[in-house]
């Protein structure tokens, strides 16, 4: 019988422990604002489709929703939700080829990101399975403790061929002072990006996507940050290369943002 012990104390083995080691997952993150969310056909979507490529199987949208819709009558109005999908086969092993998976419903204060403006060291790192918000990724942090040992305060990846991708918890994008420019690499298309992108379409606001190194860097003037807390985060430098319109760039995507209706989810 398989035993766990916490600090040297042996524990109750029960399905929480087990999680512990649920490596062979993945998620979503998200805010809720009122008992509703913004960009939830996104987040489905984002489920289950990461689902079928490492469990070849996944949980219905109906039953996510009556999941979300059960842990919301039990909360409060606000505050930030997380739904990890994991294999109740473990990982390290071909169990999990083929399986249901188990779904993780964790709730938290809600957070809206930090001020900013930021300063970003680029780092040179490719994340495994970039389309995919997975868990245990180790090197995410230690790229942001090398950072900031560096003086900045969170760090964008550069791959092998010198091309900006993402950030370590965050989308990039750019302004060059007409258009918004969005990296091409490979990386996770966060929700939010995916919120911006839809919501700029219908504005009639031009996006490119190109691929972008740091010399490409000196043809914008503003920069930022994204993800599942915020639509922007100025962002006034990138390694050695200033930006002046960041803060005017992160209005923007704001005001776009606040054009994404809500879902609410009562019952």
């Amino acid at each position: 019988m398989s035993k766990a012990f916490f600090n040297g104390q042996l524990i109750e083995q029960s399905e929480i422990s087990d999680l512990a080691f649920a490596g062979f997952a993945h998620f979503t993150a998200m805010q809720v604002r009122n008992k509703a969310v913004k960009g939830l056909d996104l987040h489905l979507a984002r489920l289950r489709d990461a689902s079928k490529l490492l469990f070849n199987n996944h949980l219905a949208d109906e039953d996510i929703i009556n999941g979300l819709t059960s842990v919301l009558a039990h909360s409060d109005s606000d505050l930030s939700l997380t739904i990890t999908m994991y294999s109740p086969k473990g990982e390290f092993n071909t169990a999990s080829m083929n399986v249901t998976p188990n779904m993780l419903i964790r709730t938290s204060a809600p957070s809206n990101g930090p001020i900013g403006p930021l300063t970003l060291a680029a780092i040179e790192h490719q994340r495994a399975l970039a389309n995919i918000k997975h868990v245990g990724e180790i090197a995410k942090t230690h790229c942001l403790h090398l950072a900031k040992k560096q003086g900045f305060d969170d760090a964008v990846f550069i791959n092998q061929s010198g091309v900006l991708s993402e950030a370590t918890i965050w989308n990039l994008a750019f302004w060059d002072g007409e258009s918004v420019i969005w990296p091409k690499a490979d990386m996770l298309k966060g929700t939010m990006m995916g919120i911006i992108q839809r919501q700029l379409t219908a504005l009639n606001i031009p996006q490119k996507t190109m691929a972008m190194s740091l010399h490409t860097l000196r043809n914008f003037t503003g920069a930022v940050v994204m993800n599942s807390w915020t639509p922007a985060v100025s962002v006034n430098k990138i390694a050695n290369m200033q930006f002046s319109q960041s803060q005017a760039f992160q209005k923007l995507l704001h005001n776009a943002y606040e054009n994404e209706p809500f879902t609410y989810l009562n019952r």
